[in-house]
């Protein structure tokens, strides 16, 4: 049995006609940029997660961006950011001139490690990036305890993260402002790519709709410097259509993890837990190996599709070498690059298939 590692055309089919159709609707009215797709998308997205309100943008990175824009960070500011990420979250802080500085993660969660924070502030320090990475909410109380102490805002990258919550909270409403990603391949993807930002500050989310439209409420008058980040009415139209089973989806996605949970017997295989912080919503089902490459392979030959997500830590990719940081520098997060290895997880796993790949990691 072949099992892709991830295969959207099974939730594209399924949807096709109620995609199509809303698709056509925006065609036929013109609605291409803004609109009042995108505005009926901000609208449901904000009560779906818990927050009061939402701006729309054209990605996560944008939405990332803009919030740095809006929390007026520039050249000779700090940023701390988590090691082990997605590069745009390292891009909040030099999208504006100001300088990333790498934290370690906690393995359990592959979030920032809280106890690694009150060493990073310097006076220099102006925000800080939380990344519910995996769909794995971090340790906020903690988090949030740091950042009042040194009066930082927290900026919460929810770009996997869509749905779940801390303790009852929501992500993205507990710190200054919460970023989204509609990417294909997320919780919640667009047909192309989608952002948001949702925030508690109703002044981040007025200089963020103001700079994603040229920084312009009037015609052709220019109140900031802006950007042309608007999400597309096709966009938020799929979105729409595709907000109404996120829940549902989500429900699938922690099934087939706690089905990998009680399957996976591989000695010293380190498997992701149920926390009482708050469960994943599973963007990844990601385990860890110490021999991570070899069992990459074996699986492989039994048919089984894995990623390497993330195989190089932050702190050491080469656009961040002037930086100065060596191999070493920040342990956990290269340990975690060195040995994870991310499972198929997707609604549309067949529950033959998910067995497929508990037997294919039990034989390595």
């Amino acid at each position: 049995m072949n099992v892709p590692f991830l295969d959207l055309s099974r939730q594209h089919k399924a949807l096709r006609d109620e995609v199509l159709a809303a698709l056509a609707a925006t065609y036929d009215a013109n609605r291409f940029c803004l609109g009042r797709d995108v505005e009926d998308f901000e609208r449901a997205f904000a009560a779906a997660s818990g927050a009061s309100d939402c701006v729309g943008v054209n990605n996560g990175t944008t939405a990332l961006h803009l919030v740095a824009r809006a929390l007026e960070i520039g050249p000779g500011d700090e940023v701390i950011v988590p090691a082990f990420t997605f590069i745009a979250s390292a891009w909040t802080a030099s999208y504006v001139g100001a300088r990333p500085v790498f934290a370690d993660i906690d393995l359990e969660t592959f979030t920032l490690d809280p106890a690694q924070l009150d060493a990073l502030v310097t006076p220099r320090t102006r925000a800080i990036v939380v990344v519910h990475l995996f769909g794995q909410p971090a340790r906020m109380d903690e988090i949030l305890a740091v950042a009042a102490k040194h009066r930082l805002p927290v900026i919460e990258d929810c770009a996997q993260a869509h749905l779940a919550s801390y303790r009852g909270r929501p992500v993205g409403t507990m710190g200054d402002a919460g970023t989204f990603s509609f990417y294909p391949t997320k919780n919640l993807g667009a047909c192309g790519e989608g952002g948001a930002i949702v925030s508690r500050r109703p002044e981040i989310l007025a200089a963020s709709r103001l700079m994603r439209v040229h920084g312009s409420n009037v015609r052709y008058r220019h109140d900031t410097v802006g950007y042309n980040y608007r999400m597309e009415g096709f966009q938020a139209a799929a979105l729409n259509v595709k907000l109404g089973h996120l829940q549902a989806w989500t429900a699938r996605r922690r099934e087939i993890a706690r089905r990998y949970s009680a399957g996976i017997r591989l000695a010293d295989t380190a498997i992701p837990v149920v926390l009482e912080i708050g469960e994943s919503v599973y963007h990844q089902y990601t385990i860890r190996h110490p021999r991570r490459d070899a069992l990459r392979e074996h699986l492989a030959r039994l048919g089984v599709g894995t990623d390497l997500i993330y195989p190089a830590p932050l702190h050491l990719q080469p656009c961040y070498a002037e930086l100065g940081y060596a191999p070493g520098s920040v342990p956990v997060a290269e340990e975690a690059a060195r040995t994870v290895l991310s499972l198929p997880i997707f609604a549309e796993l067949t529950d033959a298939e998910i067995d497929h790949v508990v037997a294919a990691v039990n034989s390595f």
